[in-house]
């Protein structure tokens, strides 16, 4: 089995070394910088399987960083923040990153996260059948129509009005999700258990973030919210 590469950028000294460390005795090839603008060069030289991002680095911040990989790859990107309640937390998932962890971190906690989103993202780019709510048991087939929107779930590919839509692979699980059971609500712990593979109580911005970020690509109206309760696709 090849070995999975992180980019992992941090500019602080002691945390970039010791992260780096722990993740390579987990089997991990780390490309570890101190700044985004090398971060952004090691990306485009390295092309990692996964990257790490601390929002507070210098030269290219980590929300800029990610916009900038976002725009040349659907790669899955985790931040890093000291702040759970900070407002970077939110810029760095609109910016399009798949996840966030809050420092400082305990290094089993984050080798989970990571494989949880590397699991997250292969179910995503391989067959339909892996996910939870995969929508190839749907007994309609693969191909799964909501006005003018269609998912194909076998070749993870959406078009709306006959154009297609690109996702990353987390929208795309997302998406998914909702199709499988198109009308129903959806609570945002059962999709951080389902989409996010959290196996624990999570962060329902992430959730949210998504979902808006989904409305935005597949039309604001497709997908409802249902106060108190969670979010279900229009069918």
């Amino acid at each position: 089995m090849a070995e999975t590469h992180v980019l992992f950028v941090e500019d602080d000294d002691v945390i970039r070394e010791a992260t780096q460390l722990a993740l390579e005795r987990d089997g991990f090839v780390v490309t570890a910088m101190p700044d985004g603008l090398r971060g952004l060069e090691a990306f485009r030289a390295n092309r990692p399987d996964i990257a790490l991002l601390d929002v507070m680095v210098p030269g290219l911040d980590g929300v800029s960083l990610c916009r900038r990989i976002r725009d040349e790859s659907t790669v899955p990107v985790i931040m890093l923040s000291a702040r759970a309640d900070s407002i970077d937390v939110v810029l760095g998932l609109e910016a399009g990153a798949d996840d966030y962890v809050t420092k400082p971190f305990d290094g089993a906690v984050l080798v989970a996260r990571i494989r949880a989103v590397l699991r997250r993202f292969g179910h995503a780019a391989g067959a339909a059948g892996g996910g939870a709510g995969s929508a190839d048991q749907d007994p309609q087939g693969p191909l799964l129509a909501f006005g003018d929107l269609e998912i194909d779930t076998e070749g993870m590919e959406v078009r709306k009005g006959g154009a297609p839509v690109g996702l990353t692979p987390t929208e795309m699980r997302l998406l998914l999700e909702f199709s499988s059971t198109p009308g129903t609500v959806l609570s945002r712990d059962k999709l951080l258990e389902r989409v996010w593979d959290y196996g624990w109580g999570g962060d329902t911005r992430v959730v949210d973030v998504h979902v808006q970020r989904l409305r935005t690509k597949i039309g604001q109206d497709r997908i409802e919210t249902v106060r108190g309760f969670g979010y279900k696709l229009k069918a």
